[in-house]
């Protein structure tokens, strides 16, 4: 059902050292984050399972990380369709728009959100 969850920080170093502290007893590893022209970000998950995913993401306007600037979570979709007509009834049930669903290819070459 989760894809991934970021949370936003401006401070990466402490988050580092937070993360990094939580994570072995929670069984999760980090995961080397391949630069995608985005912003900074770590992420840790379980050894051996490509999802779930937990990243600490720098805020790509370099303001505060706040609910919604630098915090994400994303759901795992069926289909393309399935993104779209999530969407459309998000926005039809009072929802915001941040940007159409469509392919974002600095995620992976196949990612549609």
């Amino acid at each position: 059902m989760i894809s991934h969850i970021c949370l936003g920080s401006r401070d990466l170093e402490r988050s580092t050292r937070f993360y990094t502290a939580i994570a072995a007893p929670l069984d999760l590893v980090e995961r080397q984050v391949e630069e995608d022209g985005g912003p900074p970000m770590l992420c840790w998950h379980v050894p051996g399972q490509h999802v779930p995913r937990l990243y600490i993401v720098t805020p790509y306007d370099d303001a505060l990380a706040t609910a919604g600037n630098g915090t994400m979570m994303a759901l795992i979709a069926p289909t393309r369709q399935a993104v779209d007509d999530a969407h459309a009834a998000g926005l039809a049930a009072g929802g915001t728009d941040a940007g159409a669903p469509g392919p974002r290819a600095h995620y992976a070459a196949d990612y549609y959100g």
